[in-house]
């Protein structure tokens, strides 16, 4: 099979178009034809030697949609989406035309979607439904503040929120794009600024309910400031500052929760059944797949890697 690998960490120019030996199903496993995969941030920083659990080498690539070709006979033909923080890091992953996975991770895809847009959700949509759903545990009713809300997770949070009956207010430097699912669901938009925490209280009668920070680091104190008493906030990311500081009196007189949300510790096998709690909401047409701006051939990956490092908007798909 064709497939795109790295034996040395670095720029994109150190990925490899290779032939490599098909895999074959076993008793746990399937065999996966590869018909598209997006390629994330983390898949970048993964080439780069970002991650200490990469071993080259190795192929890279966590989210794929395709269609089941060895395995299980209730399972040959089934068209099938996944994503997994083990693929592309301590397995080889989906840039290549076939994977192997466990048959436990099998998951139907949306029929609604193509492989390329069912290709393109998995981390954005799981890390958003891990720290929304899972940790946060957002309730109709309550109100999401949402830093980093123009961004692939902060609209899959918003998506999730809205179809959850919770109220959503957009923080971020840049009003969501009005054309995006983000942008159309949205209650109410905050810029970032000297007065964000005094308008988000404003808008939310005292603060957020939970506030999903898609940011983090430099952000991270202006988004533990948007929670109201027993408020929940949301990290996934550590944007331009990994150590911060605040004020602990203030944290524990709000009686504020804290949670850390890592969609990269979720297997393959692990992340199925929040893919499958998924399908129903792109089937109903209550989720949105984000909006593809590039697609490449397989043979090309190093210019989809070097987009998505130049930090492309919309998502980056390979097609095989």
């Amino acid at each position: 099979m064709k497939a795109v690998q790295f034996k040395s960490f670095g720029e994109p120019d150190v990925l490899e178009y290779v032939e490599l030996d098909t895999p074959h199903a076993d008793a746990a496993n399937a065999v996966v034809r590869v018909k598209a995969a997006s390629v994330n941030p983390s898949d970048v920083k993964n080439v780069s030697g970002h991650f200490s659990h990469t071993v080259p080498p190795r192929v890279p690539g966590r989210d794929f949609s395709g269609v089941v070709v060895d395995g299980p006979a209730q399972w040959i033909g089934a068209e099938v989406w996944g994503t997994g923080g083990d693929i592309g890091f301590t397995r080889d992953g989906t840039h290549a035309e076939f994977i192997r996975v466990p048959v436990a991770s099998l998951v139907r895809k949306p029929a609604n979607l193509s492989h390329e847009q069912a290709a393109s959700i998995g981390v954005n949509f799981i890390v958003a439904w891990l720290g929304t759903v899972e940790y946060a545990k957002l309730a109709a009713g309550e109100t999401v503040a949402v830093v980093g809300a123009s961004g692939g997770v902060g609209g899959a949070v918003t998506q999730i929120a809205k179809a959850r009956g919770a109220r959503v207010i957009a923080v971020d430097r840049h009003e969501p794009d009005p054309t995006s699912p983000a942008g159309r669901l949205i209650d109410g938009y905050v810029q970032i600024g000297d007065d964000t925490a005094a308008r988000v209280k404003a808008l939310t009668d005292g603060g957020a309910d939970v506030v999903f920070d898609a940011v983090g680091g430099v952000a991270f104190e202006l988004a533990l400031g948007l929670a109201k008493r027993r408020g929940r906030l949301v990290e996934i990311s550590a944007t331009g500052k990994r150590r911060v500081e605040f004020d602990l009196i203030d944290f524990y007189h709000n009686e504020t929760q804290l949670f850390g949300a890592d969609s990269a510790k979720l297997g393959v096998a692990e992340s199925a059944p929040m893919l499958q709690a998924l399908v129903d909401g792109f089937e109903q047409r209550r989720f949105e797949p984000p909006v593809i701006a590039q697609s490449f051939a397989l043979a090309d990956a190093k210019l989809a890697y070097a987009a998505v490092a130049a930090g492309t908007r919309g998502r980056v798909v390979l097609q095989m």
